[in-house]
């Protein structure tokens, strides 16, 4: 019996793309398993920390506090592992590490979230705001001024949270009574118990109308 000719379709450029993908990877696998193992261990320049670093990470391009980083990390990078383990901006806390706590809210494009349920790469072009770039210079934030003024925090480690998702509580609208802030604010866990002062600083913070 004759065989019968299969027709496929023309390559598209994004199978011309993987295919020169997968060929580049190759040979630089081919690469490795050609050079001899002692020229291999006796270079200090670290090629198992080259080579998974071509291969596992992706660029990101991000500004943080007003500043543009230019990246690459891996795709499982989360915004808080970025913002602490990278950028060394530790006053975002990494509290429950499940969305369950608030300790890691941070303002992204204006909006508040939890890192910790982020994607760093999720976040291409965003502008990230952390606790750090609340204050210009040693003037703090009316948020966090307020907050020393009525003793909204005991041992402090809630408190970057508190204090991002308290700005954005009254910038969404939610702070026109003591109880629809406490509403609006119950995803931030304060361990130390200190929610009323919290309400407090807040509600002063949305009365006296200044500027966030």
């Amino acid at each position: 019996m004759a065989s019968k000719k299969i027709n496929s379709d023309k390559a598209t450029p994004e199978d011309s793309n993987s295919r020169r993908d997968f060929i580049k990877k190759s040979g630089l696998f081919t690469a490795l398993a050609l050079t001899p193992p002692s020229l291999v261990m006796a270079s200090d320049k670290k090629w198992d920390e080259k080579i998974a670093e071509y291969l596992e990470t992706v660029p990101l391009s991000i500004e943080v506090n007003g500043t543009k980083h230019n990246l690459n990390i891996e795709p499982r990078t989360t915004l808080l592992d970025l913002l602490r383990e990278q950028l060394q901006l530790t006053g975002t806390k990494k509290g429950c590490d499940h969305g369950q706590c608030g300790a890691c809210t941070v303002h992204v494009n204006g909006t508040r979230i939890l890192s910790c349920l982020s994607l760093a790469t999720m976040q291409q072009n965003a502008q990230v705001t952390t606790i750090e770039g609340l204050s210009k210079g040693k003037k703090l934030h009316p948020m966090q001024e307020a907050f020393i003024k009525h003793d909204g925090f005991q041992c402090g480690y809630c408190t970057p949270g508190q204090i991002m998702s308290g700005i954005a509580c009254i910038k969404e609208g939610h702070a026109n009574s003591r109880e629809e802030i406490s509403e609006y604010m119950s995803g931030n866990i304060c361990r130390c118990g200190a929610y009323h002062n919290i309400v407090d600083a807040i509600t002063e913070v949305k009365e006296g109308g200044k500027e966030l």
